[in-house]
């Protein structure tokens, strides 16, 4: 479909990554290559392309199950904005899923989170991106009782068991892909030999990212935190949710400071999928 001015919409696929990267680049966001290449894997991606080739614009939605599917990566370039190409993206994506039958969620800046609110979207709950760009110098004073290791292949069952009910589906193959990126990363949490929490860590454009962090309690996520801030080097990014003051101050005491807000945002339902309690911090606003 082509617009007065030429723009033509289409669909994205990996023939794009290096568009859709350069995209990210110009927003200033840290999807890198990587990142479009594993949502391009399992999503639908709408593009928006103008006659010199440039991709204008972007918007892709993950299915998670049949319940829902995370709407991601609605980017403009900035040379293009005001022109309703997101908007118009969106709509499409929305009428799709609407189609399918599964329910729209998706993570807002408050920039994008009034975009959304006239589009039906409406707010369940928050979190804040939290940045490192020096050596982190916190402290590591997890409890004695929680031992932190290595990911193993044999805590598969396990991590899909806690994240499952957390999220609201079952993403084990995007939690093996993320595990994947960075082994140093990939830790678990055990009391009394039973698992109480992961965390996985992911490389970026502009920063490394750990997320998601699922556990059973607050202990376990900052054991969780404390081994993996001394074994990732910074820069660093990571999303923390709102309700955990006590960590995000322990967070900032060692160094970390907040970048920006984000919003948890439903359409069609009063609440979005999963137990919030067992999430402390999101894999990404463009994965959830």
């Amino acid at each position: 479909m082509e617009s007065t001015d030429g723009a033509r919409e289409h669909a994205l696929g990996p023939e794009h990554l290096a568009a859709c990267a350069a995209l990210s680049a110009s927003a200033h966001w840290n999807q890198n290559e990587a990142d479009w290449e594993l949502m391009l894997s399992f999503g639908r991606g709408y593009g928006l392309s103008l006659p010199d080739g440039t991709l204008a614009a972007s918007t892709l939605t993950l299915p998670y199950g049949q319940a829902f599917a995370w709407v991601a990566m609605v980017l403009v370039h900035p040379d293009c904005r005001r022109r309703g190409y997101a908007t118009r993206l969106l709509r499409h994506a929305l009428d799709d899923l609407e189609r399918d039958r599964r329910l729209p969620v998706l993570d807002a800046t408050p920039a994008g989170r009034e975009v959304y609110r006239q589009e039906g979207f409406h707010d369940t709950w928050s979190f804040r991106r939290l940045a490192l760009a020096q050596t982190w110098s916190g402290a590591a004073d997890a409890p004695d009782r929680i031992r932190v290791r290595a990911l193993q292949l044999t805590d598969w069952p396990q991590v899909a068991a806690l994240d499952t009910p957390g999220f609201g589906a079952n993403r084990e193959f995007l939690l093996r892909s993320l595990a994947s990126r960075m082994p140093l990363a990939a830790l678990v949490a055990e009391c009394d030999g039973t698992l109480t929490g992961f965390l996985l860590g992911r490389d970026g454009r502009e920063a490394r990212q750990l997320g998601p962090l699922v556990a059973r309690d607050a202990a376990s996520a900052k054991a969780l935190l404390a081994v993996a801030l001394a074994r990732v080097s910074a820069p660093l990014y990571l999303d923390l949710v709102d309700r955990e003051a006590a960590l995000c101050a322990w967070l900032e005491r060692g160094g970390f400071a907040l970048q920006r807000p984000f919003t948890r945002m439903v359409h069609g339902a009063e609440r979005a999928p999963g137990d919030a309690s067992l999430v402390f911090c999101p894999a990404g606003p463009e994965l959830g």
